[in-house]
């Protein structure tokens, strides 16, 4: 791979170099991206990073809400989403106009904003949250408080189920996890009988049930490396693999499904990230006024953890 890229990779260190740029990609991008990454990781690594960088110029490998929530964290940096369509289908499942509407019927309530939603939704919440710190940030929240939480309504209900609380889900979803189903497990279960059984958060109540572990990306790779286990069946984006293939070695990995690819994550490509470091765009930035109610919402998540 790194032969076949070498051309590109070459220019992109370049122009790395020249724009003071670091590069930022999630676990489902493609493997010769997730290659070029200053850091790696799942929404709650990258937004930590993002917090935290000092470079001139942030590109952001993955979807449009994380890039925005680069450009909350860091508002004097330029920050790039090559490819400036990739969206988040679960993110448009909830706008800011509907959850103000929603929040009318049911004063009172805490909204916690999964990060997977845009600046104008996290503007509206009280929290943010991912699906590695759900739990801890749930718990956070004072507990005669009922809770609305946007847009997963699986996540919501897994939350629910481990921490006792009362939680209204919004009717949204990963087009990715919710399709799986509880027969694909036992397939691949039934065709890898020793493999343990990872899947994440965002699937479906009949999955999380017969899975031996739910976690988040992040999560599936410290149960991996950590595990005895020598086989595992991977119930989340199939980019996940090529990194657990990487860190794992002497492991087995198999995608609980042949489906389960995320179409936007792999809309960036090499060819594009060295458009965006060329030319510094395309740019995503938030409104003052959204970006500073959105950043409440994500610092008081950032401080729990």
């Amino acid at each position: 791979m790194t032969t076949e890229f070498a051309g590109l990779i070459r220019a992109i260190q370049r122009e790395r170099r020249r724009r003071r740029a670091v590069i930022l990609s999630h676990y489902y991008q493609r493997p010769e991206v997730q290659d070029i990454a200053d850091c790696l990781g799942d929404s709650l690594e990258l937004a930590r990073w993002a917090a935290g960088t000092d470079a001139d110029v942030i590109v952001f490998c993955g979807v449009h809400f994380m890039a925005e929530s680069a450009a909350i964290l860091s508002p004097d940096k330029i920050v790039l989403l090559p490819e400036i369509t990739a969206g988040c289908p679960m993110a448009d499942m909830v706008t800011a106009e509907a959850l103000r509407a929603k929040k009318a019927e049911l004063p009172g309530y805490e909204v916690v904003a999964y990060v997977n939603t845009s600046a104008e939704v996290k503007a509206e919440a009280d929290i943010c949250c991912t699906s590695a710190n759900v739990i801890k940030v749930i718990q956070s929240l004072p507990p005669e408080k009922p809770i609305l939480f946007v847009p997963d309504a699986n996540l919501a209900r897994y939350a629910a189920r481990k921490t006792g609380r009362e939680i209204v889900p919004w009717p949204g979803y990963c087009s990715v996890h919710d399709q799986l189903r509880a027969q694909d497990i036992i397939r691949a279960k039934a065709a890898h009988p020793g493999a343990a059984v990872l899947v994440h958060p965002e699937c479906r109540e009949e999955v999380i049930e017969i899975a031996d572990e739910v976690a988040s990306t992040s999560g599936m790779l410290r149960y991996a490396a950590n595990s005895d286990r020598r086989e595992f069946i991977i119930g989340t984006e199939e980019g996940l693999l090529y990194r657990l293939r990487q860190e794992c070695p002497g492991k087995e990995f198999h995608l609980a499904s042949p489906h389960l690819v995320c179409d936007s994550m792999k809309l960036t490509t090499l060819e594009k990230v060295l458009r965006a470091l060329e030319t510094l765009e395309p740019r995503v930035t938030v409104a003052p006024d959204v970006r500073r109610r959105a950043l409440q919402a994500l610092e008081r998540m950032l401080n729990l953890t």
